[in-house]
């Protein structure tokens, strides 16, 4: 069995701002693999702008968006971490943290008016970041029969099973041996389904295997 999955992080440190009624909101976006990674970032993020106001964040971990957690940091409840979480989700992002940090400026700006500052903060800061794309494919044992001809299209006499595989580096082979391996064909629909997926594998019998495929784009 084949099965394949998908997810987007950010390639590395992003930053924006924004500004509304005299306070500003400093936006950072960092890529983070762990909740030990995320405590490093919030502590350091501290000790730099120590005589902030608020340090609003939302950071979402796993493949699978499995672990998330917001914090509105002494702001009225669901006025900052929920807005930044929101973006995380818009741009379907994980392994990412993003700290908003508020100077206030003097005037109140309302539960609207505060929703829509960190929001726009974040949305800043990922204006600037570059995207990453990550293909997970883990590969399960498959039992399987392929069919060999020779080049007069009997079957041989001593069929083997070979391996057939698409691998990162785009090279493509096949297990027959060498001295054997030009008086042999893979059948088309092997073939087919080979081409139709990013990474197969055929075997009788093999460990779990996994591949990472990766590109890089703007995220904006």
């Amino acid at each position: 069995m084949l099965f394949s999955d998908e997810y987007k992080t950010i390639e590395g440190l992003a930053q924006g701002q924004f500004r509304d009624k005299g306070s500003r909101f400093l936006a950072f976006a960092i890529p983070v693999n762990n909740e030990k990674e995320v405590k490093t970032q919030l502590e350091s993020l501290r000790k730099q702008y120590y005589d902030a106001t608020h340090h609003c964040y939302a950071w979402m971990l796993g493949f699978d968006k499995s672990a998330y957690r917001v914090n509105d940091d002494g702001e009225p409840s669901g006025t900052a971490g929920r807005p930044i979480y929101g973006q995380i989700l818009s741009h379907d992002l994980t392994n990412i943290l993003i700290v908003v940090i508020r100077y206030y400026g003097g005037t109140k700006l309302g539960v609207p008016g505060l929703i829509n500052a960190y929001k726009m903060a974040a949305i800043e800061a990922l204006f600037t970041s570059v995207a990453v794309f990550h293909f997970n494919t883990m590969v399960f044992p498959l039992g399987c029969a392929v069919k060999l001809t020779n080049s007069t299209g009997k079957s041989d006499p001593e069929p083997l099973a070979p391996k057939v595989s698409f691998c990162v580096d785009d090279k493509l082979w096949d297990t027959v041996p060498n001295t054997r391996k030009s008086n042999f064909i893979v059948s088309p629909f092997v073939l087919n389904v080979i081409f139709f997926t990013l990474s197969i594998k055929l075997f009788c019998s093999e460990p779990p295997l996994k591949r990472t495929f990766r590109y890089v784009c703007a995220l904006s």
